[in-house]
């Protein structure tokens, strides 16, 4: 295993989820066809990939964390962008601090404040 690379979310609507994802991450994609787009965002891959059939019924069994620098100001951006709370900011343990939103198409995306994130062990 070489760790984690993509993180890819399907939705109904490509060119209405590119512009929400751009205002979210502040960022546009690398790679952009219609059949998906992908962000790099801090060395990720964020993928976007049209939903077939349909909208799918969403799962809540694995959640990904993007990583914040400020959890609270990034949640009521992201909230204010339209996104619905699935989870407000929560301290699970020393300063870790998360929190979940769901996007306009109710994918799950998390946010994750760790003051170790970055730091040499």
């Amino acid at each position: 295993m070489l760790g984690l690379r993509t993180v890819i979310y399907y939705v109904p609507d490509m060119e209405k989820a590119k512009a929400w994802y751009n205002a979210v991450f502040n960022a546009t994609p690398y790679f952009d066809e219609p059949f998906y787009a992908g962000y790099n965002i801090g060395g990720y891959e964020l993928g976007l990939q049209p939903e077939q059939g349909g909208s799918a019924v969403k799962s809540e069994n694995v959640l990904t964390y993007w990583g914040v620098e400020d959890i609270e100001a990034e949640f009521a951006r992201i909230i204010a962008l339209g996104a619905t709370v699935h989870e407000a900011p929560t301290n699970v343990g020393g300063d870790i601090v998360v929190a979940t939103v769901k996007d306009l198409w109710g994918n799950i995306i998390g946010l994750i404040y760790n003051p170790t994130f970055g730091k040499e062990a």
